[in-house]
């Protein structure tokens, strides 16, 4: 059985986000594995990823993104190459941070002219 890191979001509050939104989260918990793994801390770096990749799934699972499915599930396949795989597809630190960096920007804009 695994552990559910967010409750909460996983009880329904995720879907009261945005497809933006939801991605700058799932950024956030990468960034941080990222942030982790340069700083020769494979285990927090794991546990960072695992928590990207169950928010990613809650996305994944979110009705309203069956038009998008296709583009989250080679995203969750990238990241999963990234981390754990041999990084078949060649991607680097830097790229996984400017693409979530992105939604980061999009979801605090949202988030300000909504106040």
């Amino acid at each position: 059985m695994t552990v559910v890191q967010h409750p909460s979001l996983a009880a329904g509050r995720w879907s009261q986000l945005s497809l933006v939104e939801q991605l700058a989260n799932v950024g956030s918990e990468v960034e941080r594995a990222l942030t982790w793994q340069s700083k020769k801390n494979p285990e927090y770096s794991r546990l960072a990823f695992l928590r990207s990749l169950e928010l990613l799934g809650l996305t994944i699972a979110d009705p309203r993104h069956r038009r998008r499915l296709k583009e989250l599930t080679r995203l969750r396949e990238a990241l999963l190459d990234h981390f754990l795989g041999d990084n078949a597809y060649g991607s680097t630190e830097k790229g996984w941070r400017a693409y979530f960096f992105a939604f980061g920007c999009a979801a605090s804009l949202k988030r300000h002219k909504s106040v």
